[in-house]
């Protein structure tokens, strides 16, 4: 892929994802994420600025499984869990290392999702 500041999700995969969150009845947000690795780099100038450019979440790998995959020419999607919070002062970990069945659950749902993908007419190129 040419050098860029996004790079942009399979909207097939992203609807799968949606339709198996909304048959399932799962609260979900959709939105743009900022990806990054430098957490100490997390200045509040750039969470104002990256939240003024859309994004509603940060994490450390998104944009690089998205970009292998466009690279790979293989279907990608992902189903953030927010499992802790750091907008605030303080760090909220809200629990996060004992939510097993939270992680197992957006396992089972991406597993779903997947299957919607590979019903007839759904077909990768």
């Amino acid at each position: 892929m040419p050098p860029s500041r996004e790079v942009a999700a399979d909207r097939e995969v992203v609807a799968a994802i949606i339709a198996t969150l909304e048959r399932r009845n799962v609260p979900f947000v959709t939105g743009k994420t900022w990806t990054t690795d430098a957490i100490y780099r997390e200045t509040r100038a750039k969470i104002a600025h990256r939240a003024a450019e859309g994004c509603i979440t940060v994490e450390m790998e998104s944009a690089a499984c998205f970009a292998v995959a466009s690279f790979r020419r293989v279907r990608f999607g992902q189903i953030l869990y927010a499992g802790d919070d750091l907008s605030g002062d303080l760090w909220d970990e809200r629990g996060w290392k004992r939510h097993a069945s939270g992680r197992e659950q957006v396992f089972w749902l991406a597993a779903d999702s997947v299957m919607g993908l590979t019903e007839p007419g759904n077909q990768p190129e």
